[in-house]
């Protein structure tokens, strides 16, 4: 699914005066990219990930996602956050599965079968029976990620959903993401505030400013997937991001 921004401008009400977060946003999501808002903090990443998701409403301006302009929440566009969703009264099938079951689509029978197939992709089959406390946090965030594939849905919004777990399994986050990603074609709009985690997974790099937030630039990712973190593609493409996101602190 494609999602068009048009002329987004977001405010707060203050005690005194209005706060202006996003200030004129146009942006092109074609479907099946994978997109990155970086930026520092406060330059309005997540409260633009929230107006695509219909969470919150803009001040003017529209937001159309598979034609039909954003007034609220969708299935279609599934919400990961960094803290970890999941019921911990529920097992690991039995998250990935309820969003199917309180919506019906297809038998228990299947649903559990497609559930498994998609737990099985990602290295998490043998832990179906277990409950969430007895998960990492990277295994928690897959289960995340499965449940919302799972629910068919065609844009993933993600908000640093990789940032409190160690570099390590991070960067493995990272590259099943990317896995699934060229497997199921969902569009994916991820935030960070990380570089090298924008260059390793983007197509496209759109970078905010703040005060208030605006696109600076967005850069196109042409590196080769699988992507190297050593290579000197990556490393001069990663250097002049951080020496551009300096020169605007």
């Amino acid at each position: 699914m494609s999602i068009e921004i048009k002329n987004i401008n977001k405010s707060f009400k203050g005690k005194n005066k209005n706060l202006s977060v996003l200030d004129n946003i146009n942006l092109t999501i074609n479907d099946g990219e994978l997109i990155c808002l970086l930026g520092p903090s406060g330059c309005g990443k997540t409260t633009l990930l929230r107006l695509i998701a219909g969470l919150e409403q803009p001040t003017s301006g529209e937001i159309i996602a598979n034609g039909e302009v954003v007034k609220g929440p969708s299935g279609d566009r599934a919400v990961i956050f960094q803290q970890y969703s999941l019921f911990p009264w529920l097992t690991v099938l039995q998250n990935v599965t309820f969003g199917l079951e309180m919506t019906k689509k297809g038998t228990k029978e299947e649903n559990i079968a497609a559930a498994e197939r998609y737990l099985t992709s990602v290295g998490l089959i043998d832990f179906k029976d277990s409950y969430p406390h007895e998960l990492s946090g990277g295994m928690k965030q897959r289960v995340a990620i499965i449940r919302s594939l799972l629910n068919h849905s065609p844009i993933l919004l993600m908000d640093e959903p990789f940032s409190a777990v160690d570099m390590q399994t991070r960067h493995k986050l990272q590259e099943q993401l990317i896995g699934v990603w060229k497997r199921f074609k969902n569009t994916i709009v991820f935030v960070t505030h990380d570089v090298d985690e924008a260059v390793y997974l983007a197509d496209k790099i759109v970078i905010l400013d703040k005060n208030p937030g605006r696109i600076a630039r967005i850069v196109d990712v042409d590196i080769e997937r699988p992507r190297k973190r050593d290579s000197m593609e990556f490393i001069n493409l990663q250097e002049s991001i951080v020496d551009e996101l300096d020169m605007e602190k």
